[in-house]
């Protein structure tokens, strides 16, 4: 079962999808790098320190590491991590943060300061959730804000492990919707 795992940059997506591949040994595609290593991207945008994703070969690409990775494995679940993996994946968890806990995270990283506010913008705006919805059958999303990372991996392993069990009773403390920002828009 492929499930995404997606959020504004900083969130903790990185850091939480390899605690899970570590702990739980569940296959994690680490996307953005699979796109920067196998060049599944069309242009480089220098100005904002990206690529320009070709969704179709990265779409390709996933076909077939997805057949190889359940061919290898008896693990059922393979996590997508990536801030685009609500335009591949159908079961999706939003992963959010607080516009000036995010903030921090991103200036600690070193990004811009046009690309920190471009960040914390979206993030204020559920401009990722709002694309899960669009795109996905299943959404849920999970507040990182004041969270270790041990927390946040036991959220993730209660949504996923409820996915697994095939229930499909709504889970009110991971609907989306549930987290809002708006009054932090500067």
């Amino acid at each position: 079962m492929l499930i995404g795992l997606t959020g504004t940059p900083g969130t903790g997506k990185t850091s939480i999808s390899k605690l899970l591949e570590k702990r739980r040994h569940w296959k994690v595609i680490h996307l953005n790098d699979l796109i920067k290593e196998e060049h599944l991207y069309t242009e480089v945008d220098e100005k904002r320190d990206s690529v320009v994703a070709d969704m179709e070969l990265i779409r390709n690409r996933l076909l077939e590491l997805i057949d190889e990775m359940e061919k290898e494995s008896t693990n059922k679940v393979i996590i997508l991590e990536s801030h685009l993996a609500h335009y591949i994946a159908d079961t999706i968890i939003v992963l959010r943060a607080c516009p000036p806990e995010l903030k921090a995270r991103l200036e600690t990283r070193g990004y811009s300061e046009e690309k920190v506010r471009e960040n914390t913008e979206a993030e204020a705006l559920d401009v990722i959730l709002v694309e899960a919805s669009e795109w996905c059958d299943i959404v849920y999303e999970v507040n990182t804000t004041g969270k270790t990372l041990e927390e946040v991996e036991q959220d993730i392993e209660i949504i996923i492990d409820h996915i697994l069990s095939g229930d499909e009773k709504e889970m009110p403390e991971y609907k989306p919707g549930s987290i809002d920002w708006i009054d932090l828009v500067p």
